[in-house]
């Protein structure tokens, strides 16, 4: 499979075009298939989405293999970069594409496909929404209410909070570092605030929109001493992972985050959604409405079980952790503890290896 993700530079600089020439992912060759189009934007180049895109891709494909002929998706995707500019590029040439259905992987894509879609006949589906019916995407989680639906990767923020202080009972300054402007974080955060008030444990907030932000952030929470980090699905804390990770460690702050990403980037812990279940799920959503001509308006939003701990080995060992001990810490407050090294990927896995995960992950429809 060929991907096609376009950076913004060279969106930007072909926005005087009518349309961005971008050929499909994939297509099938068969003719007498029934081919639907599909327009595929994720919000950043990110371990976790990235994980996710692959694997919509990759159930699609298998739909269309095993459906002997009759399926064919024809299937486009590109990456926006967060730049606000070059998602209403992409959307506006799905749409002169005349696209079956619209994926928005990760909230303000899916804002975006939204507002672009009221007047039309599109279907979109989402994918690692966090936090849907606050952001009005839709009306509720059993019956979306509109021409949209999709798979959320909504945080257990408790849970996450349970094993900071399962690991650290004597912590008493916790920091909070998000960006302000995620729609992601704004429900987890108030979460944890909450959960830190009612057990009498001092907290600071801290933010950044971009990577230099974050880091700055990072050397305020070093500085005032807390004693870990929390930080939810946020994709810009995510991106600038890679930059802030060795400080943290080396000043001995544990930092737990809401997907495995972050501990692939160098976060002691990230706990969360399988995002390869949610990938394939997201899939075969689409080929519910798609293929079997589901209503988006009264599918519901997919949750799913949050009950995975990434452990980074390294930044353990670097904290002064023994992973076996912190692994059985972990345990009774949580389906799976799992060991991970930094990296700025995830490793392809292989199809027997993603289908053993995709048994072994509950998904749960509300």
């Amino acid at each position: 499979m060929r991907k096609n993700y376009l950076t913004c530079a060279t969106l930007i600089s072909a926005m005087s075009m009518s349309t961005i020439a971008s050929a499909p992912v994939f297509a099938s060759d068969n003719s007498d298939a029934q081919t639907f189009k599909i327009g595929i934007c994720n919000y950043v180049d990110d371990a976790s989405l990235n994980q996710i895109v692959s694997n919509i891709e990759k159930q699609l494909e298998k739909i269309e293999k095993d459906s002997d002929g009759a399926v064919s998706f024809e299937v486009t995707t590109e990456n926006c970069m967060a730049d606000a500019t070059v998602l209403d590029q992409i959307i506006a040439n799905f749409i002169a594409d005349d696209v079956d259905l619209m994926v928005g992987v990760a909230t303000p894509v899916a804002m975006a496909m939204q507002a672009a879609t009221e007047d039309n006949e599109i279907p979109v589906v989402f994918a690692a929404v966090s936090d849907p019916v606050s952001t009005g995407l839709v009306e509720s989680m059993e019956e979306p209410g509109a021409n949209i639906t999709g798979t959320s990767d909504y945080l257990d923020t408790t849970a996450v909070m349970d094993l900071l202080f399962a690991a650290d009972e004597e912590a008493d300054h916790i920091a909070l570092l998000y960006d302000q402007g995620q729609d992601s974080s704004t429900t987890a955060i108030e979460e944890a605030k909450k959960y830190l008030d009612d057990k009498g444990v001092d907290y600071t907030e801290y933010t950044g929109t971009t990577v230099d932000e974050v880091m700055l952030a990072a050397d305020s929470i070093i500085a005032d001493g807390a004693d870990a980090v929390f930080t939810p699905s946020d994709n810009t804390i995510m991106t600038a992972e890679l930059s802030i990770y060795e400080e943290l460690a080396e000043a001995g702050i544990p930092h737990y985050a809401g997907a495995d990403s972050f501990a692939l980037n160098g976060a002691f812990c990230g706990y969360g959604v399988d995002y390869i279940n949610l990938g394939v799920e997201t899939a075969n959503m689409i080929n519910s409405i798609l293929v079997d001509g589901e209503e988006p308006a009264k599918t519901p939003v997919m949750t799913f079980d949050n009950g995975i701990a990434t452990i980074n080995t390294e930044v353990c060992d670097q904290l002064g952790y023994d992973f076996d001990e912190i692994s059985k810490t972990f345990e009774p407050l949580c389906t799976a503890v799992k060991g991970i090294e930094t990296a700025e990927e995830f490793e392809e896995e292989s199809e027997s290896e993603t289908e053993t995960e995709e048994e072994s992950t509950e998904a749960q429809e509300k």
